[in-house]
């Protein structure tokens, strides 16, 4: 199926989780980033965001928003890239706008029974692969990934195997005779091992979180798409990177603004991202000198040294606050969306 429409002669549709493990944290990333999705209750299906008033949110399974994007019945969507990447090499309209969300963080990886002593690394597997299949046998692999799976085993250089395509707990696989190997996805591990199942060195296969995704037909054919896909990843880039930043105010009290300045430029790393904002503070106080109030953004890092360093050179009164956004010269991810539309 393949959309027909072109042009903004419809609402922009963005695809969302609906239940399952990345409903909750995707809507609280985009609410932080100041884009909450508003619906009337949690059986309905469809919600709004007052930050995009083109866009109409559509909640769907994870497993089918990737191929809602890639026919063009979503134009973007937030899923987990491990499904992306599992689907990219068959799809033509599929484009990854931003890889990492930093959300629902796993690793697809292999886990081979405990028993299996000898196999502790890639290495020990491909050489068992290689005498199972010289006795006449075969690996089986159980799998929900059968192309990242397929891909992984032959670049590590095991070719004898079969994959059996599995849609269930698929830790069952080995206990129950119906595989002697499993690839799924791995957060804590806790799984595994309640299934004395284990992982193996070199066996990571892909490193998934959640990602934005988007339809490139409609990206490049309708500009409502463009720039609802711009303040979707300029809001997340820039609340993302602000994360690691805090805003220190102090009153310093100093002969002149100059004088604070060159004073904390001798220290460059407390110095915040272009050097520190010094004004003139009207003071309700009289005295020797001035009162200037002094803005520095900083990582967490040096934070307290740069408390200490104001002190020490005047200042009283210092706050600090989280930031909600740090904006950059222009969004590298909007940016690398502009590039890949014109190569495609």
């Amino acid at each position: 199926m393949t959309d027909q429409l072109h042009g903004s002669d419809r609402a922009v549709r963005l695809a969302l989780p609906s239940k399952g493990a990345l409903e909750e944290p995707v809507l609280k990333l985009l609410a932080d980033c100041g884009l909450t999705v508003r619906r009337v209750s949690s059986r309905h299906y469809s919600a709004t965001i007052a930050a995009l008033p083109a866009v109409t949110v559509h909640f769907q399974r994870v497993p089918d928003i990737v191929s809602m994007v890639e026919a063009g019945a979503a134009d973007l969507g937030v899923t987990g890239y491990d499904l992306v990447a599992e689907a990219r090499d068959e799809s033509t309209n599929l484009l990854v706008l931003h890889p990492e969300l930093r959300i629902a963080e796993c690793d697809l990886a292999l886990a081979v029974p405990d028993d299996w002593l000898d196999v502790v690394t890639v290495r020990d597997l491909a050489d068992l692969a290689a005498t199972m299949q010289a006795t006449g046998r075969v690996l089986r692999v159980a799998t929900k990934f059968s192309n990242l799976t397929r891909d992984f085993l032959y670049d590590k250089g095991i070719t004898h195997f079969t994959l059996v395509p599995g849609h269930g707990a698929l830790e069952a696989a080995p206990t129950t005779g119906a595989a002697d190997i499993i690839t799924d996805l791995v957060t804590t591990g806790t799984t595994l091992r309640e299934n004395r199942l284990k992982q193996i060195g070199g066996g990571t296969i892909l490193h998934c979180q959640a990602c934005v995704i988007g339809n490139i037909r409609r990206l490049r054919a309708d500009p409502a798409v463009r720039d609802a896909a711009r303040t979707l990843l300029e809001l997340i880039e820039a609340h993302m990177r602000a994360a690691g930043y805090f805003a220190v105010t102090a009153n310093v009290s100093a002969e002149s603004a100059e004088s604070i300045g060159r004073h904390l430029l001798r220290r460059p790393e407390l110095a915040g991202l272009q050097g520190p904002t010094v004004s003139k503070v009207v003071s309700k106080t009289t005295g020797e000198h001035g009162w200037y109030a002094v803005r520095v953004v900083v990582r967490q890092e040096p934070l307290l040294s740069l408390v200490d360093y104001l002190r020490r050179a005047g200042g009283t009164d210092v706050t600090v606050g989280r930031l909600d956004y740090v904006f950059g010269d222009r969004s590298r991810y909007y940016q690398a969306l502009t590039e890949q539309l014109k190569r495609r």
